[in-house]
């Protein structure tokens, strides 16, 4: 982000200047993010934690403007006679969780632009625990002041606003390593050095900051490489995220049918659905981080943010849209927090994240009087049965029953139910996981 607001100065000359570091702010900020970690509010741990945000954003707000800059591509192909793309379904996951990514967004645009590395070195409470170790750091930026002729081209060039150049100071605590200052220096009075233990609080010095006399050794170290290859990192990672978008866009969806087709309903559940791995609702809650990755890499779109305030942006279950197919540990797999433990393919089936409830009134047999069957028939665990709705007439209609302690809570039933807008089965979650 202060990349982006380098390119973007508000003015002509170098937009930064050096800024004491708002101690208040940056530990305050911290000391709430470690209360609501310890008190369990998920929601709020969420908003502050920056991975969490960049999940947001990428998950909720660059991933759809994508598949309507694809869909835009595949009106203008066709008009052309040309096939090379086609239209993709966007699906705004959750509104909530989109304009809190929205307004993430915008608040890190202007940050950057304005203060650079403002909500990297002062807001974000990993900044904040990063910066306090790198005030004992052995490798620091120092100036020389013998060399140095106070320009303030280094100062002004700081994205962190960390270098004081009137006093030679450099607060390490914010110091992201970036090495611009050393290759805007004409006079070579920046360097990047060793220091050894119990040389940090030099005399004239405050904690944490570095400044170093005409004696001192000094290794330099040349910034053009490192500027170099933090833009190539910057253009690497770029092209892979776009390459992965275009293949995500890419993927065609198939309803089947040429008739429209009405949305089903997502119907109240007691106890929200959580994944398998997950354990419990009370795990997923207190490990989650609503960094969206599991929500992203869900091939079937199972899984989206709640709207729950206790829980808001963490991963629920719902089949409006597909089923969690036994044989796929895709969350499983990308989970780093811990929410959603590594399951194998074997040991998912046997796991019961909830169980199969059925709705009479709403059940196509005996409102239209036709015969239907999918959701005994798509059962992969063989929980439903077909059985006639008269237990003395063998020759009525069929209606399912269901084994409870046989289900898994998969939701094929829910998701292929033909019943609209609310289905004739749905599943129930349950509260701690059960192996069956």
């Amino acid at each position: 982000m202060a990349w982006l607001g380098r390119r973007i100065p508000k003015r002509r000359k170098l937009p930064y200047s050096y800024s004491p570091a708002l101690s208040w702010l940056r530990y305050g900020v911290l000391g709430v993010f470690v209360i609501a970690l310890i008190a369990g509010v998920g929601s709020f741990v969420a908003l502050l934690a920056p991975y969490s945000s960049y999940g947001r954003i990428a998950n909720n707000l660059f991933q759809p403007i994508w598949q309507w800059a694809n869909n835009g591509l595949a009106y203008l192909a066709e008009r052309a006679d040309s096939y090379a793309f086609y239209e993709t379904e966007v699906w705004i996951k959750s509104l909530p969780t989109l304009l809190i990514a929205v307004a993430t967004f915008v608040l890190l645009i202007i940050l950057a632009v304005r203060n650079g590395r403002t909500y990297c070195n002062t807001i974000c409470p990993v900044g904040t625990v990063l910066g306090f170790i790198s005030r004992y750091s052995l490798f620091r930026i120092t100036i020389d002041p013998e060399k140095c002729n106070k320009c303030s081209l280094c100062s002004r060039r700081c994205k962190a606003a960390c270098i004081d150049f009137k006093s030679y100071r450099i607060d390490n605590s914010r110091c992201v390593t970036c090495m611009d200052c050393i290759g805007t220096c004409n006079h070579g009075a920046i360097s990047y050095k060793y220091h050894p233990i119990g040389s940090y609080h030099a005399a004239g010095s405050q904690k944490g900051e570095s400044i170093v006399t005409a004696a001192s050794s000094a290794t330099n170290i040349s910034s053009d490489n490192n500027m170099d290859n933090t833009r190539r990192s910057f253009f690497t990672a770029t092209a892979l995220v776009a390459a992965t978008s275009l293949v995500k866009a890419q993927e065609k969806k198939v309803d089947g049918g040429l008739a429209t087709i009405e949305d089903k309903a997502i119907p109240h559940r007691n106890t929200p659905i959580t994944p398998p791995g997950a354990l419990s609702a009370h795990n997923m809650a207190q490990h989650c981080t609503a960094c969206q990755l599991c929500v992203s890499v869900c091939p079937n779109q199972v899984l989206r943010p709640s709207t729950d305030l206790m829980k808001l942006m963490q991963p629920e279950m719902s089949y409006e849209r597909g089923y969690c197919r036994p044989e796929c540990v895709k969350c499983s797999e990308v989970c780093p927090a811990g929410a959603i433990l590594p399951i194998s393919r074997v040991d998912k089936s046997s796991v019961q994240i909830g169980h199969a409830v059925w709705v009479k009134r709403n059940c196509i047999p005996l409102t239209d009087g036709v015969e239907c069957g999918n959701c005994a028939r798509h059962c992969p665990v063989g929980a439903i049965q077909m059985v006639p709705n008269v237990a003395e007439d063998r020759n009525s209609t069929k209606i399912p029953a269901i084994n409870v302690e046989r289900c898994i809570g998969c939701g094929a039933c829910e998701n292929l139910c033909p019943a609209r807008p609310f289905t004739a089965i749905y599943v129930e979650g349950h509260e701690r996981h059960r192996i069956v």
